[in-house]
């Protein structure tokens, strides 16, 4: 059968994926020679402006049976451009539109069309992230220093580490997140050597400001440090102490909403002066969406506790982009860059204040964003997001990989796992691809373990939740499993991004049981070192920086693919099933040359050979004979 056209495939799109305002993308069709084609044309749909223009491909060859049409396009404005293509046989019309993995079918009525993303030329991202490991910490649950703090509230109630994490209502029906486990600034830094030897270069923390619940998202005030975690001069050693040891710290930027128990909103009068529930009068009040003032407002997600800020208005873009407002403050005490939370619910000049006023800060600084869809066409709030075109993000979250590596991984689908990744690929610009935050587990899932061997919670409260724990025999599978998903989030595209405690085993179903006090007392070494062998791995082989990825196999429960740098090249190979499973050995790779194996998998000289649940990372100095 005859491929009419495969975007992912060089011969028929050249080059492949998100391309620079200007550049030529060289297309070609294949058609039946019977076909009788007299004419063939590229459709292009500007997303912008809803304008669709039609280029003429011209006639370049036949081999008897097939024939093949061509031509080059180019965008001379950033954007999302959408395209398919018509010819003309025999009298009659046919449209070709994207089916199945990419590849082109005939079609009366175009439903699914190919997207080409073209960004800005002169889009760039940091360089210091590309190539290294992210740690997450969720501040309040990682490490206890014991050291005492200046100004605490006295509402807060101290949970003892170890506990569970509270979870029920108080006797007044109501549930509180005011218990605390006490994570200090002081406790993270005690552990940096440790992180160290994980391989980590980047610490990204939950949020550290002022809050008066303990997961920190509803802010009190962005310009102070939490007084149970410590202050401004805990901060600023924490990033120079990171930096010591080759690591950087990002901070979350919770923007979309603060906390009503705020010193901006004031809703319980806990600060001296007027928040804008207090006063229509107070500097905040045009700050937040007032139906009926002081008690109808807009909330996150009908939070009455989150008011929403109206981040368009000028007096908090000037607090928090502004010249020395909060985005520069943070940077200037040590911080190397932003995880923006709920990014898709932030409005495109507030984005793009905000990205002018970090790089205004230091170019370098990295701005992350939220998104759990594939955010190079996002639609939110009825328009579509223009996030990695080069005035916004510089990457996001890679929940798109998480789902493909979760859902291939359980149910063995290595073809449509290979699929998402695929359609990730061709879809962000490299440089953003390099920086994705590749994660398979965070404050906001179930904990990676929990999901790969455990139950369902769906359908199940909070009190089935809570005592919940695997059996002996799913942690085993469990952690089998695992180890193929922090490997494959290690070597594809990206940055791995461990949540903390994933790296000992942690179990845990939604909030607030992914949140668990880190147990240090934990002499269990496998998984660690486990997260050491990737990580000096990922460090010794330049082919994991930059976005080069080719996939080789991928059907049933075998994936494999390659990663290539200026130096070395890297074939990974996976076996997701209980079964043992082959693969032929690829050209220019040696038996001799093992980076890493797992469950007893083996190389001869023409075939690799996959244990149940097993791997191998085949690495090669392909480059150095040429």
């Amino acid at each position: 059968m005859i491929k009419l056209f495969d975007s992912r495939d060089r011969e028929y799109r050249s080059p492949f994926g998100a391309v620079a305002e200007g550049v030529s993308v060289h297309m070609r069709i294949c058609l039946p020679r019977d076909l009788h084609c007299s004419a063939a044309n590229l459709i292009v749909l500007a997303d912008d402006t809803g304008e669709r223009q039609s280029f003429n491909m011209f006639w370049c060859g036949t081999d008897g049976t097939k024939e093949w049409w061509e031509l080059d396009y180019a965008a001379e404005k950033a954007g999302l451009y959408f395209y398919w293509f018509s010819i003309t046989a025999n009298g009659r019309e046919q449209l070709i539109e994207r089916g199945d993995r990419a590849c082109g079918r005939f079609t009366d009525h175009v439903r699914t069309s190919w997207q080409l993303t073209v960004y800005e030329q002169d889009f760039v991202t940091p360089d210091w992230l590309d190539g290294g490991v992210m740690y997450q910490i969720f501040p309040d649950s990682f490490c206890r220093s014991e050291k005492p703090h200046k100004g605490v509230p006295t509402d807060r109630i101290m949970l003892q580490w170890g506990d569970q994490p509270h979870w029920r209502q108080d006797s007044d029906g109501i549930f509180r997140n005011n218990r605390f486990f006490g994570g200090d600034i002081e406790g993270i830094i005690s552990k940096l050597d440790y992180l160290s030897g994980l391989g980590v270069t980047c610490i990204y923390l939950n949020p550290i400001f002022e809050s008066h619940e303990n997961h920190r998202y509803s802010t009190a005030d962005y310009s102070k440090i939490d007084s149970m975690l410590g202050d401004e001069k805990d901060f600023a050693r924490l990033c120079a102490e990171a930096e010591k040891r080759g690591m950087r710290i990002i901070l979350d930027g919770v923007f979309s909403h603060t906390g009503c128990d705020s010193v901006y909103f004031n809703k319980y009068r806990r600060y001296p002066n007027d928040g804008a529930y207090n006063s229509q009068q107070s500097p905040y009040r045009s700050w937040y969406n007032f139906q009926q003032w002081p008690d109808k407002y807009s909330s996150w997600w009908g939070f009455e506790t989150l008011p929403e800020l109206h981040e368009e208005d000028e007096g908090v873009l000037g607090y928090i982009c502004g010249d020395g407002g909060i985005v520069q403050r943070w940077l200037q005490r040590g911080a190397s860059g932003w995880r923006l939370d709920v990014a898709d619910e932030l409005p495109d000049g507030f984005l793009d204040a905000l990205r002018s006023a970090a790089k205004a800060s230091d170019p370098q600084a990295v701005i992350i964003g939220e998104v759990w869809e594939d955010a190079s066409n996002k639609c939110a709030y009825s328009h579509r997001r223009r996030y990695l075109l080069g005035k916004q993000l510089d990457s996001v979250m890679n929940y798109c990989f998480k789902e493909a590596i979760m859902a291939y991984l359980v149910w063995g689908d290595a073809a449509r796992a290979m699929d998402i990744i695929m359609s990730v690929l061709e879809n962000y610009p490299p440089q953003v691809v390099r920086l994705l935050m590749n994660l398979i587990g965070t404050h906001d899932t179930e904990r990676a373990l929990t999901v790969l061997a455990g139950e369902s919670a769906e359908g199940h409260d909070r009190n089935w939740q809570s005592g919940r724990q695997l059996t002996d025999q799913q942690r085993t599978l469990a952690i089998q499993r695992y180890r193929l998903a922090s490997l494959m989030q290690y070597t594809l595209p990206g940055v791995p991004s461990v949540y903390y405690g994933d790296e000992i085993g942690l179990e845990g179903y939604k909030d607030p049981f992914n949140r668990k006090s880190y147990p240090w007392e934990c002499t269990d070494e496998t998984l660690r070192d486990w997260h050491r062998s990737l990580a000096e791995v990922r460090r010794s082989l330049d082919c994991f920086r930059g976005a080069d990825f080719a996939p080789i196999k991928a059907e049933g429960g075998v994936m494999a693919y390659v990663r290539s740098g200026e130096k070395d090249t890297a074939l990974i190979a996976i076996n997701a099933s209980a079964q043992e499973q082959h693969l032929a050995l690829p050209e220019g790779f040696e038996a001799s040359a093992q980076s890493l194996t797992l469950g007893g998998s083996s190389i001869t000289e023409s075939d690799i050979r996959l244990a149940p649940y097993g791997a191998i990372i085949l690495s090669c100095n392909c480059k150095d004979d040429k």
